[in-house]
């Protein structure tokens, strides 16, 4: 393939790959995989990225990374000559069973990439590929990271644990992205939070069981997790600043087997979701508080038990590095393309790569709907009713225009700072 002497150039050489893109994309989405047992994704990508003449690594069990160095030695980023650039992609499914129809539906029952993360390994290839086949267009280092376990909040974690940070060259800068159910061909780019903190708790309150008929021998834990439940109602209602975000959810509550028998214990779930570590810590601090003194009023037998899970970072982009790429993105998609996306509550674990190497980052969306068919509903007031979003079983990316925009994307933002114009970092 000829040279490509600027990011503009790219999108010719994007939309030739789009039969190799696709045939990926539907592999990968026939083929799902839930967090952390990524097997045959992982082997498919190592293949992948061995065609193109790369050593990729296996890092966090089913992780794989590859590095493209233009710049000498390993590293050289750090001194501002050679940039580094790491960008990520998540490749874990759900345990969801897919009702979308399509003639490349999941083949695996009760498993889906309805979240688009086989876009995202999909499109981080296409960008690798682009990056390695024509090394004269860019200078620095490029390291491809794609992420298990996402889902869980297990798999950035477990690459860091395996040596991620020693394992790869040092960036200076980290970008990822994410397909969301708005109009595809856009990007949505904000500053600061993006993503909330996300952790999920389980409580287990102890009571004294009893026969149904014998109340007054029990300490009824069905009547302690309720008066808790509704306690929790006043932890963001009451607590926690006007203006301020949090959500606090009970997604279970678990007790008992028969109508005649009063158990001696009941277990509850929540989720909490914050843009502010300190709103953070003040909402389990609350959640904590309450429970315990709920247990004491109600005489238990026992202290009650809080187990902390899938807990996950928030998502703050980076000022600097959201302005160098939107800038990038509005020169080579045009401004009606890039808009200003709003925060979302939903969580992700990605920053805990950048967080760990001490580096900058930003993470931004790209749209998976048909245009028209998405303003028709924006026109209408009927997103929410109509078009399907992320987690959902009929969730499904138009193919073509997500792919390509997701794959200029991550090419355009690291030429941003890879290129021969390349801003500083």
């Amino acid at each position: 393939m000829a040279s490509i002497p600027n990011p503009a150039a790219f999108e010719t050489a994007v939309s030739e790959h789009l039969p190799w893109l696709r045939d990926l994309y539907r592999h990968f989405h026939r083929h799902p995989e839930l967090s952390m047992a990524e097997h045959a994704t992982a082997d498919r990508i190592e293949q992948e990225l061995t065609a193109l003449g790369l050593e990729p690594q296996r890092i966090g069990g089913t992780g794989v990374v590859a590095v493209i160095s233009n710049s000498g030695p390993a590293g050289a980023g750090t001194s501002g000559e050679a940039p580094t650039v790491l960008a990520r992609a998540d490749i874990d499914a759900l345990p969801l069973q897919e009702d979308t129809g399509l003639e490349y539906a999941s083949e695996t029952p009760g498993v889906m990439h309805g979240c688009g993360h086989d876009a995202h390994a999909t499109a981080l290839l296409g960008a690798t590929r682009i990056l390695a086949e024509n090394r004269d267009a860019w200078s620095g280092t490029y390291i491809a990271v794609f992420q298990p376990g996402e889902e869980t909040a297990a798999g950035a974690r477990a690459m860091v644990d395996d040596g991620l940070l020693e394992r790869v060259p040092r960036p200076d800068v980290a970008l990822s992205q994410h397909v969301m159910p708005t109009a595809a061909g856009t990007i949505g780019t904000v500053a600061g939070p993006v993503l909330s903190a996300g952790d999920s708790l389980k409580i287990t309150i102890h009571g004294r069981g009893a026969h149904g008929s014998m109340p007054n021998t029990a300490v009824d834990p069905v009547v302690l997790a309720s008066s808790i439940v509704l306690r929790l109602q006043t932890v963001v209602s009451r607590e926690v600043e006007p203006g301020q975000f949090a959500v606090l959810t009970v997604g279970s509550l678990t007790a008992g087997a028969k109508a005649n028998i009063i158990p001696d214990s009941a277990e509850l779930l929540l989720n909490i979701r914050t843009y502010d570590p300190a709103v953070r810590e003040q909402v389990i601090a609350a959640i904590e508080r309450i429970v315990r003194g709920e247990c004491a009023a109600a005489g238990a037998p026992a202290d009650p038990e809080f187990d902390y899970y899938d807990q996950y970072p928030l998502t703050r982009n980076d000022p600097g590095v959201t302005t160098t790429v939107t800038a990038a993105f509005v020169e080579h998609f045009g401004p009606r393309a890039v808009y200003e996306a709003s925060r979302v509550t939903a969580s992700e674990d990605f920053s805990l790569i950048p967080d760990a190497f001490g580096v900058p980052y930003t993470y931004w969306t790209v749209g998976s709907v048909d245009p028209a068919r998405y303003q028709d509903a924006v026109a209408r007031g009927a997103v929410s009713q109509e078009i399907p979003a992320n987690h959902s079983p009929h969730f499904a990316p138009e193919e073509a225009p997500t792919l390509l925009t997701a794959t200029r994307a991550q090419v355009v933002a690291a030429l941003a700072y890879l290129g021969a114009e390349r801003r500083a970092v």
